[in-house]
């Protein structure tokens, strides 16, 4: 009986010792396992630690390589340079020798001009100026006196762009294209319905095919003439009520350099006076200065082109009236806008007649410039804002 109960009582006891052993097995593994799970991490930690230390040390060995290196090239640059200034030397030298050698050979030629030959020439020259005149219809005698006054007529759009009246035609819709690149043009039924507000919700909208550059187009019979964007000298012709493309040129000599230096984005300025249309644009072969070429609108042919005197550095804008081209210069920070070179295509007016014109006191300078024939006034775009410009004249002398 007794030896049943001691089984009875170490049956639980046995039980619990091997229990308590199960668990301490367990706990053993974990700690051995959360042992070697840090070990890891350190090690990772360590690898990293090392890897950052040798990437900085690389950084640095390869940054030392290149400023080496760069050191190098600038002494390598400062050699060539004096080498080319050296050849440049020598080659003024040797051009001043050739220029003083050729002015000897030429004083001591006897050059004999024929008599006969001289008069051919004058007689030609006389024929192209009678040429000239009819083309040109000389019976517009007036010139620029002066600008009497200006008005702000609505400051919408971008900070360049045009705006117009088609010259060309007896109604009095106002055009509206804003922007130097862009190919929507805005058309609105009178400057009364331009000037309100809202102004974009009562124009027609036209899409160009292709989009202009720059801001020297304009609106003659129907058609906007204006500078293809992407291309060198491509003016297009395009009829604006059927929205197509009527023609295109190819403008020799133009769309290299700009028009005027104060507004690079316009290589090619269209322009139209009593006579039709112009193209005023310079080149580097003239030395900046400003071209004009007459253009047959129907044909879009070239029919003339002049060389002027007037360079375009420091030129905002120009525009054509009555066979003369006005150019409008400004100052790089901005001022007052004036007019102070003038060339008559047939010669009837010379620059020195006409003093420095200045624009009526206003801040900015000018995007555009467009003289409308009909009405004897300029509609300009200055930072935003579209003016009109009334013009004082008189008789050419």
């Amino acid at each position: 009986m007794v030896v049943l109960q001691l089984r009875f009582l170490l049956v639980p006891f046995i039980t619990s010792i091997l229990g308590a052993a199960q668990y301490m097995t367990q706990d053993a593994a974990l700690m051995n396992y959360i042992d070697r799970r840090l070990l890891s991490l350190e090690k990772r930690l360590e690898k990293c630690n090392q890897d950052i230390l040798d990437y900085v040390e690389e950084f640095r060995d390869f940054s030392k390589m290149v400023l080496s290196r760069l050191a190098g090239l600038n002494s390598y640059k400062t050699e060539v340079k004096s080498e080319v200034q050296n050849l440049l030397t020598r080659i003024e030298r040797a051009q001043r020798d050739i220029d003083y050698i050729g002015s000897v050979r030429d004083s001591n030629t006897c050059i004999e001009v024929h008599e006969d030959l001289v008069k051919q020439q004058l007689f030609e020259e006389a024929e192209e100026k009678k040429k000239l005149k009819l083309m040109l219809n000389a019976s517009c005698d007036h010139m620029l006196a002066g600008i009497k006054s200006l008005k702000v007529v609505k400051k919408t759009g971008d900070k360049h762009g045009s705006w117009m009246k088609d010259s060309g035609k007896k109604h009095a819709k106002i055009y509206l294209l804003n922007g130097s690149v862009n190919n929507v043009i805005l058309e609105f039924a009178n400057i009364m319905t331009f000037m309100e507000s809202n102004h974009t919700l009562k124009a027609r909208r036209t899409t160009l095919p292709f989009p202009w550059e720059g801001t020297g187009h304009v609106v003659y019979q129907g058609f906007l003439f204006y500078h293809r964007y992407g291309s060198l000298n491509e003016i297009i012709k395009f009829n604006i009520q059927k929205r197509k493309i009527a023609d295109q040129m190819q403008l020799p000599g133009a769309g290299r350099i700009p028009a005027y230096q104060l507004s690079p984005s316009t290589k090619i300025d269209l322009a139209v006076d009593e006579q039709g249309l112009w193209a005023i644009h310079a080149e580097p072969e003239t030395g900046g200065n400003i071209v004009i070429t007459k253009i047959n609108h129907i044909t879009m042919s070239v029919e003339h082109t002049w060389d002027t005197s007037c360079n375009s550095k420091d030129a905002e804008a120009a525009f054509m009236a009555c066979n003369t081209l006005y150019v409008v210069y400004n100052f790089p920070s901005g001022g007052t806008s004036r007019i102070q070179c003038v060339y008559d295509v047939l010669d009837a007016v010379s620059t020195y007649e006409i003093p420095v014109l200045h624009f009526p006191k206003r801040q900015g300078r000018h995007s555009t410039i467009h003289y409308n024939p009909k009405e004897k006034q300029l509609f300009a775009w200055g930072d935003g804002s579209q003016i009109i410009y009334k013009l004082h004249t008189k008789q050419k002398v």
